[in-house]
């Protein structure tokens, strides 16, 4: 794999990025998972965010793992999908415990998981482990898997291979950043990933994402998600845009 990781790299330097149009603003919520993980979060924070949710049209919220029986009946059969995360924000979690709690996840009414990968075994090179974790769960849990592979914690080299594993896995989505570690999302590593998943699987920045102008970028570098916080002042700054 480390022959394909640098071919990938060497081409990529040579066939330039992947760009596309901006979507029409009107669209924009739904490539936005509204986002509410910050641990200090309320039972009535959580209902804000579904409600909100609901208006706007957000692709879905993502929340705790123990939010998701209140988030499930607030949001009712609205169509908003339900996601969480699953090893957050650390990834070390055992294997066992990770898939236990996916599957209770879905259990409980989760419609995507975003899981976050062993980054420890990917970087001391246990790479059959880091890969076998996220395929138990991709199979057993059957809803789409979106993997964290906190980017700011990896060379390109780890980001291009996660990104192979991630594919070979089966998962729907790379996903950039927890936004609890050293650095988000950036446009180079959405470039990076599109361009390293061959179109196989999506793309997802999550990180920092705050200002409508850092989400139009993001999308226009390949990502097919957003995850922000900050979505109700993206779509309000979204309606003031003449774009």
């Amino acid at each position: 794999m480390k022959d394909q990781v640098r071919d990938i790299l060497e081409k990529y330097k040579i066939e330039g990025e992947f760009h596309r149009p901006p979507p029409p603003l009107s669209l924009l919520p739904q490539f936005i998972d509204h986002t509410l993980l910050k641990p200090e979060g309320t039972q009535e924070d959580i209902i804000k965010l579904c409600r909100e949710a609901k208006r706007v049209r957000f692709y879905s919220v993502c929340i705790h793992p123990c939010w998701i029986p209140l988030a499930k009946k607030e949001l009712g059969d609205s169509g908003v999908q339900l996601g969480t995360v699953v090893g957050f924000p650390l990834g070390a979690s055992s294997p066992d415990s990770k898939l236990e709690e996916a599957l209770w996840c879905v259990r409980h009414g989760a419609n995507e998981i975003d899981l976050v990968m062993n980054i420890g075994f990917l970087k001391s090179g246990n790479i059959k482990a880091c890969q076998d974790e996220i395929k138990r769960i991709v199979e057993k849990a059957k809803v789409p898997v979106k993997v964290i592979i906190e980017t700011c914690l990896l060379t390109d080299e780890e980001k291009v291979l996660s990104t192979l594993l991630v594919v070979q896995a089966g998962a729907a989505f790379v996903k950039t950043s927890t936004g609890f570690s050293t650095g988000g999302a950036k446009v180079e590593d959405v470039k990076l990933l599109r361009y390293a998943s061959q179109g196989k699987i999506k793309v997802k920045a999550s990180g920092g994402i705050r200002t409508l102008s850092q989400a139009l970028e993001m999308i226009q570098a390949g990502a097919d998600r957003i995850g922000t916080s900050a979505g109700m002042k993206i779509v309000e700054e979204a309606k003031g845009s003449p774009l």
